[in-house]
């Protein structure tokens, strides 16, 4: 399939046992416009194949989305601190979604805010050359690419950006084992409908 325009990702949709209490969560987060969820109990165990990272801009305002976050039940997964690529840390929402705040700076460059630059999904897939291909073929350029190891793709004009890494990596990445059953509990909301290579489903 060629020349089937997704580039846009408006969203993404969690599905959730409780959304009224997950809708409070990422609106806490600032996320309402970019993460919304729905009712959802499709068996699901381990890790689901999929983070969502919080971009911005200084240590601050990691520190500031972290504690937003845990005070509203989020549990931590890595611990935020600082490290040789950054500043930042992982937590799980409390409906099970994976959530990384990081900044590239390690030190503050100004005031303190709440700002996130960019929300980014990164699925964790069995083969990220053919998955890739696959995006291309669907639609999506290539902004970066390392070989088979990472892919992130161009979706200007999109609230939410695209990337792929390896499941394995992105559970290392996460900091939970990489084995995990049954449903993604997410969707993707583009401009057209199909389901990926590793099940990944996006609605238009």
């Amino acid at each position: 399939m060629t020349n089937t325009t997704t580039a846009a990702i408006s969203s993404v949709t969690l599905e959730v046992a409780d959304p009224a209490a997950a809708t409070a969560f990422y609106a806490a987060l600032g996320l309402g416009d970019a993460v919304r969820v729905r009712a959802g109990d499709a068996p699901s165990t381990g890790f689901r194949g999929f983070t969502i990272s919080l971009v911005v801009a200084q240590p601050s305002t990691v520190d500031a989305l972290a504690r937003t976050a845990l005070d509203n039940g989020a549990t931590v997964l890595k611990p935020v601190e600082k490290s040789f690529w950054g500043y930042g840390g992982v937590l799980q929402a409390p409906d099970g979604t994976i959530l990384k705040i990081a900044s590239s700076a390690k030190k503050d460059t100004g005031p303190a805010t709440r700002q996130i630059d960019d929300v980014v999904l990164l699925l964790g897939v069995e083969n990220v050359k053919a998955t890739k291909q696959f995006y291309v073929e669907h639609g999506l350029a290539v902004a970066r690419s390392f070989g088979s190891k990472y892919v992130e793709f161009d979706t200007r004009g999109s609230r939410v950006k695209l990337a792929l890494y390896s499941r394995k990596a992105a559970a290392k990445d996460a900091g939970v084992d990489p084995a995990g059953t049954g449903s993604h509990r997410i969707v993707v909301n583009g401009t057209s409908s199909f389901t990926d290579l590793d099940g990944f489903v996006w609605e238009a």
